[in-house]
């Protein structure tokens, strides 16, 4: 699990409609866990408060009435799917984030069926965690931004920094954790050519032992993605790396 980047300067505020601090609850009997989650949102200036099992998780939402529940699915006295459909008498239009060890497809569909919004497998990264929360309160309409949030383009392709939602020319583009900080990176630096090295620099942030067929790797899992059927914007440069610019009309 890592550590949060910063939130970058002139990042707007999530706040509830009415301005005060967003209300989240975190659910999880590994009380390290519990505690840098917490961490992690508390940065974000929201108002958090943790619980370790089913029963506490009930007395806590009972009294914060949170906007959001990050809830571990194992927990000590009960399964967060079981929490979840309590929590519904207490908040009905609650967010919630399932935190699982597993990643079976029955896992998905009883989080889905039991009223979840959303899931991180584990381990997982706290800034995911938290770009996903912040996009499922907006979404939802739990919460507001205090200006507009960040968004890259470059020709018809849009990147939504905050919800990190992509698109290009108004359609959807679902991206995992490393497609999406590699293409913004490359959104970020529009028309430069950027060689593999500072690509693994930048979007892993650690030696692969000169392992750059990484790169190659997910540069095609971006070109399925983003230029499929389309005009490409994903470019290489032989023999100095890739660059992404507007596609040619």
């Amino acid at each position: 699990m890592n550590a949060p980047r910063p939130t970058p300067p002139g990042s707007p505020a999530l706040t509830r409609p009415d301005g005060s601090p967003v209300r989240v609850l975190v659910v999880d009997d590994d009380p390290d866990l519990a505690e840098v989650l917490s961490g992690a949102l508390r940065y974000q200036g929201w108002q958090v408060r943790t619980a370790g099992d089913g029963a506490s998780a009930l007395a806590a939402a009972r009294e914060l009435l949170p906007d959001a529940v990050v809830l571990d699915v194992m927990l000590p006295d009960t399964d967060g799917f079981a929490v979840l459909r309590s929590l519904h008498t207490v908040r009905p239009d609650v967010c919630v984030l399932f935190l699982t060890a597993r990643d079976a497809v029955e896992d998905r569909i009883a989080g889905i069926t039991a009223g979840g919004d959303d899931y991180v497998t584990k381990p997982f990264s706290l800034e995911e965690v938290v770009a996903r929360l912040r996009g499922l309160l907006r979404r939802a309409g739990m919460a507001r931004q205090s200006a507009d949030g960040p968004r890259l383009t470059v020709g018809d392709l849009v990147m939504d920094e905050d919800a990190r939602e992509v698109t290009r020319a108004g359609e959807l583009i679902e991206l995992s954790p490393t497609e999406y900080e590699l293409l913004r990176f490359l959104m970020h630096n529009p028309r430069r050519v950027l060689s593999k090295t500072q690509i693994l620099d930048r979007v892993w942030s650690y030696d692969f032992g000169g392992q750059a067929h990484v790169v190659e790797l997910y540069i095609s899992y971006l070109r399925k993605k983003v230029d499929a059927g389309r005009e490409p914007m994903i470019h290489t440069v032989r023999g100095a790396g890739y660059v992404l610019k507007p596609a040619v009309r």
